[in-house]
């Protein structure tokens, strides 16, 4: 046999085992890892729907989606859920409160059981680590406050705290008043005429975290806004979607295409706002980058310990976090508690005696926000009808005992905050009714002492940094409003609650105003 022959046989077999070789590991990722986990679980007693290769229950999610989403909500009902999460309402009436499902080869426990809820996010061991984002949603927060992990986070969630608790809300009053004022000087004369306020809310509450945390205008911001809604159309689109592993290296779709074009001008945005702050600093203008947020970072940015000091990476990161969601969420809570009263105008008037009692008709004050009972009892009631975000996860870092359950390493839990909140056995028959009254002893007597059956802001250490601002802006938005203006729903409203990252009207909100005032 001559030497050619010899290297011929050789490269046959080398190509036969790196073949083998490929194919074992295909198979023990996609075939064997998803059966074991399947079967220690079921020996738990947790089932679920059955894997399938490769896509696990990803083609069944969008098909759940596609379907609810196809149509409205046939009257108008509060009871949300089998509309914004139809799989994990499906699943959960089929398998139990706790099951395993599957985004591609990725396992899911799915909890709903407030004890074990409670479990997960108070943990401080670091067991239940938050999950990284991936693709689209990566884009719009990248790994910022809400992703990241350690002394990392620790680092931003300072800084976070610093520019958002306490006095710092105070001094932030001003520019929420100016901001509603601005708002309500464009509804002028239009009253008893129909007025779509969804997209009112989303340009005020843009304008609001433009000017608190950023010392900015919308008109600023508003390529960043605008590209942010893009991204999250995107995310929306492709969240359950699965792909054939490797492919997207090879070939990428349209949306991935338009999704990095978005990233990366959102990312030049956010450096010329940063750039302005520096150049304030050369000439003269300023001797400080500011006490907003965005001047805390880009000091942060420039801080002379490389160990506090933010990479350029985490400053846009932190700064799309804040856009996005110190808007959105904002933009949502306003929009359901507004809906809400539209509909149960007895509590909109309850409301309005609270806020002529305490305000008179001078605009709303830091000391008089914290004496609105009735107005907390509504929007507490509201974030548990219509919580922004329907469900957080956690990675799981370490095989962990989860109650009686052994939970492997490497799988998610999902939390759908939605199931918890229209759970009658949390909440009584009456889960799916607006009813404040609930709330009147406070959270937890509303709650039967479980802290984790009402998380629309999640629960310990991981908990929304940005609650208190969102609930003060919108306390301070309907003060105004109800001084001014009576709302009743018009009946060109489509009910149909929709989850774009958080709960929006698919269709807006159309509501007609009436003024209260006699000069009107």
């Amino acid at each position: 046999m001559n030497s050619t022959a010899k290297f011929l046989i050789l490269l046959t077999s080398f190509l036969c085992l790196f073949l083998l070789i490929t194919l074992f590991k295909f198979l023990h990722k996609y075939w064997w890892i998803p059966f074991r986990i399947q079967y220690a679980l079921s020996l738990q007693g947790i089932k679920g729907p059955p894997y399938e290769f490769i896509h696990g229950n990803s083609k069944a999610s969008v098909q759940f989606r596609k379907e609810a989403f196809s149509k409205p909500m046939a009257s108008l009902t509060h009871d949300i859920f089998p509309r914004v999460l139809p799989h994990f309402y499906s699943w959960i009436n089929i398998y139990g409160k706790n099951y395993l499902t599957w985004e591609g080869t990725r396992a899911q426990l799915v909890i709903s059981e407030p004890e074990l809820v409670k479990e997960v996010l108070k943990n401080i061991e670091g067991s239940f680590p938050k999950t990284k984002f991936k693709n689209f949603i990566y884009k719009i927060l990248g790994d910022g406050l809400v992703a990241a992990e350690g002394e990392k986070w620790a680092r931003q969630r300072k800084l976070a705290n610093h520019a958002f608790h306490g006095e710092s809300l105070k001094s932030m009053n001003p520019a929420i008043i100016a901001a509603i004022e601005t708002m309500l000087e464009k509804w002028k004369g239009r009253e008893g005429k129909e007025i779509e306020v969804f997209e009112q809310f989303r340009l005020l509450t843009s304008e609001v975290i433009s000017r608190t945390a950023f010392g900015s205008s919308y008109l600023e911001g508003e390529k960043i806004f605008q590209m942010l809604i893009k991204l999250s159309v995107l995310a929306s689109r492709n969240l359950h979607k699965s792909r054939i592993p490797g492919i997207s290296k090879i070939w990428k779709t349209t949306d991935e295409i338009e999704s990095e074009k978005l990233a990366k001008g959102i990312h030049e945005c956010v450096m010329e706002m940063v750039k302005k702050r520096e150049e304030k600093i050369v000439t003269g203008e300023a001797d400080s980058f500011g006490s907003d947020f965005l001047g805390l970072l880009v000091d942060a940015f420039h801080d002379s310990d490389e160990k506090n000091r933010l990479s350029v990476e985490d400053l846009v990161d932190e700064c799309k976090t804040f856009y996005f969601a110190g808007q959105e969420t904002t933009n949502s809570l306003l929009v359901w508690t507004v809906l809400l009263l539209a509909i149960h105008t007895d509590w909109q008037e309850k409301a309005r005696r609270e806020v002529i009692e305490v305000f008179g008709d001078k605009n709303p004050h830091s000391e008089g926000i914290s004496k609105l009972k009735t107005m907390n009892m509504i929007i507490n009631e509201t974030l548990r009808l219509y919580p922004p975000v329907s469900a957080i996860s956690r990675n799981v870092a370490r095989d962990v005992q989860l109650g009686k359950l052994i939970i492997p390493v490497n799988m998610v839990v999902i939390i759908p905050i939605i199931a918890l909140h229209h759970d009658p056995q949390l909440w009584g028959d009456d889960a799916h009714l607006f009813k404040p009254e609930r709330f009147a002893e406070g959270i937890a007597k509303a709650t039967k002492y479980n802290a984790a059956a009402f998380i629309p802001f999640s629960l310990g250490p991981r908990s929304c940094v940005g609650m208190s601002f969102a609930t003060t802006e919108t306390k301070t938005a309907l003060s105004m409003i109800l001084q001014r203006y009576s709302i009743t729903l018009s009946p060109a409203y489509i009910h149909a609650p929709f989850p774009q990252l958080m709960v929006q009207p698919q269709h807006g909100l159309q509501v007609m105003l009436h003024s209260l005032q006699s000069d009107a």
